[in-house]
Parts: C-alpha cells; structure tokens; sequence
C-alpha cells in the first residue's frame, strides 16, 4: 500500500513538472516574445494616450553583418491606459510583450505638462521594467523622437539607449536620470523628480550666423548648432514640481545641478579672460572634493551654504600669452571663482524663486535639524524651498594647460 502510495506522488509530482516546464516554455519562448526597446507617451487625441512601442527585430545571421544597422519597428496605439495599450498592441502583434530590455521611456513635454504619476506608478509596478530605464522628456513628440533617433556610432540601437548618458560625467550637458530615481523623487518630501529635456536636431537654418561662445553652453534641445545623421539631442533637465513639468535648465544649468549632486569628474567651461577683455579662456575643471552643504532651517527662509573646490588647466591658448605666470595663473584662478559662483546662484535662484522645486535635494540636509518626521513635516520644506538664499563660495586652483615652457 504504502509503495503504491508513493509511486502515486511521484508520478503527480511529474505531471506538475512537466505541466510547469512545459508552459513556461511556451510563454517565454523567443518566437513568442516582442521585446521592446522604447516606449514613448504623448497625449491621445482619441483616447489618454498614445503609446508608441520600439521593438528590435529579428535578423537572419546570414543577413547581419557587423557594419549593419540592425534594424526596429515601431507600433502606436491609441488607448485608456499605459496597460491597456500593452493588451492592444499585444493582439496586433500576436506575441507577448516583454520590457525586460526597455532601455529608455520618452514623455511629450505636453503630456509631462499636465502630469504623469499615474503612468509613472504603472511603469514601476510592473516587473518587467527595470528602475534604470532612463527617462526622457521630449520637447517634440515621444513618438517622433522614437522615430528620428538614429545612432551614428552604433549598430544595435540599445546599445546607443544603454550608453546615452555616460557623457554625464565627463561633460555634464545631461543627468543620468532614470525612472527609479523619478519614482523615489516622486514619492520623497525632500526632492522633486527630474528628468532628462530631448528633443530634435535644430534645422541646419536656424544654426546660420556667428553664436557668442557662451550660448554653446546655454543650449537645449532643438537648439545646438549640430549637424549630423542622429535626429535627435539630449540637452539639459526637465525639472518637475511633484509629477508635473514646471521648466528646463539649459546645458550649462545642468553642470550646475551635477556638481553640487557631486555627479560629475569633469567639465569645460568657458570664462572671461582677464588678460584680454575680448577673448575667452576654455578651463577643464574637476572637483578636488565632494561639495559641502549646509541648510539653516531656524527661520521660514531656508539658509543654504555651498563650497566647492575645483583644479583646472587651461584649454585654450594663444602664442602671446602669459600663462605661466603665477600671478596670471592667479588672477585667472579668481576669476574662474567668480564665474562659478555666479552661474551656480543664478541655477540655485531659478530652482527656488522661479521653478520653486528643489531637485538638488537640499530638503536631506534640511531634514537633519528636525527631531521627527512630524516636525519636518509641519516645516513644509516643499513649500518653504521658494524663500531660500544661498551662499556660494567656490574655490579653485588653476593650472596652465601648455606643456612648451618658457626657457
């Protein structure tokens, strides 16, 4: 009885294996899945949204060379919901839909306009989408920046995605924003999510004309003098207060933002040069140690305190300068200080008096002086962050650039 008994579990514990195995295996099947690569939301004019979805296709090893773009598609639906337009293009597609390999999410700046917790929460309650998507706010339409985006340099397009940010923390132009980050900014009292401002390539017309040397750096989307294959351009931040777009920060405004997040290694910036009121010196700066950060919060006017130090060589030279100087070397030093100081306040000022989100996270520090939760609550830094000032002091120590010295 007892061997009877036994024989009679394994052969269930096998029809539960392979009943298991079997249908896993069907369902996760490569022919049955459509992996996609992006997912753009624009507003519906028939529905919510519009919800594009760029998937990579499969190519015959015959076909594929490694000089050959591999190629995508892309599919638009029309729908209620984020999930619902999953079901649809499910059905057209007759495959299951995986996000596993979703590298980047694109809102239109529209839709980013009017709020998007709600898209938001449903992207990072489903398991398939990894918190390190970055997210993209698009100044055209998330489906046309799908579309016009065209990779010079790489073949498979979500390697392209996957690498969009690494110049983040050489050149500073972009953050390296993901919606994990969005969501823990979304839910924080002590920050306000960001995101990274896209957009198109500026038409090659309106790039006509000599540009002041500093625009170079206050440039966004649809704006740098650029031109190239790739459609579309990545500058600056899109700031948000709570889940809606309140503003943008140029490319200039978003070293200032990386610098004090301690995000970035280095970065050029381009000063006035004191020797010759007419010209422009290039410095490469990196910091010399994390930036220290202080909030008084003993009034209803936040108190913000930020020192910085940076060692810089100078990029940009002339055949008559007098860079070796220590007393040049000096004053450049000094002014370069003065620079910093400057555009860090004036980034600092239009997050608080202009935009009034903080999403340099100043609210952490902020929380520091407060015994409970409760008290920091009933601070109402969200609220209070519009009536801070700042004190900058920037400290830096430049070196010349030329590796001839004068004999």
């Amino acid at each position: 009885m007892k061997k009877i008994i036994r024989n009679l579990f394994i052969f269930i514990l096998i029809i539960i294996f392979i009943g298991a195995f079997s249908s896993s295996y069907m369902s996760l099947s490569i022919d049955n899945l459509a992996y996609v690569l992006a997912i753009g939301i624009d507003k519906g004019n028939e529905n919510d949204l519009e919800v594009t979805f760029q998937f990579s296709t499969t190519v015959p090893a015959s076909e594929a060379g490694s000089t050959e773009k591999t190629p995508t598609m892309t599919n638009s639906v029309e729908a209620s919901s984020i999930s619902t337009a999953i079901n649809l293009i499910n059905a057209y597609m007759g495959k299951q839909i995986n996000m596993s390999h979703c590298k980047i999410i694109i809102f239109s700046e529209e839709l980013a306009q009017e709020g998007i917790s709600n898209e938001i929460y449903t992207l990072i309650n489903d398991t398939q989408v990894r918190p390190s998507a970055n997210i993209v706010v698009s100044k055209c339409s998330a489906k046309t920046y799908i579309q016009q985006t065209s990779p010079e340099f790489e073949n498979l397009i979500s390697k392209y995605y996957e690498v969009l940010t690494n110049s983040s923390k050489y050149i500073g132009f972009m953050p390296d924003s993901t919606i994990g980050d969005f969501f823990n900014a979304l839910i924080c009292k002590t920050c306000e999510p960001s995101a990274i401002l896209g957009g198109l390539t500026a038409e090659k017309a309106n790039n006509q004309g000599d540009t002041d040397i500093q625009e170079n750096y206050n440039i966004k989307p649809n704006e740098a003098p650029i031109e190239g294959e790739n459609g579309s351009e990545n500058f600056g931040i899109a700031v948000f207060k709570e889940d809606r777009l309140v503003g943008e920060l140029s490319a200039l405004e978003t070293i200032s933002f990386l610098v004090i997040k301690n995000k970035i290694d280095r970065f050029l910036v381009s000063i006035p040069d004191p020797t010759d009121s007419n010209n422009y010196l290039d410095i490469f700066l990196s910091p010399s140690r994390s930036v220290s950060i202080d909030v008084d919060t003993s009034s209803s006017s936040p108190y913000i305190k930020i020192k910085t130090e940076f060692t810089g060589r100078i990029y940009s030279m002339s055949s008559n300068s007098k860079y070796l100087s220590p007393d040049t070397l000096n004053l450049i030093s000094q002014t370069c200080n003065k620079y910093l100081e400057s555009q860090l306040s004036q980034y600092l000022y239009k997050t608080a008096k202009e935009l009034e989100s903080d999403i340099t996270g100043f609210g952490r520090q902020a929380a520091i002086n407060f015994f409970t939760t409760q008290d920091f609550d009933a601070y109402g830094w969200p609220t209070n962050y519009k009536n801070s000032f700042f004190d900058v002091d920037v400290n830096t120590s430049i070196k010349s650039g030329m590796l001839i010295t004068e004999t």
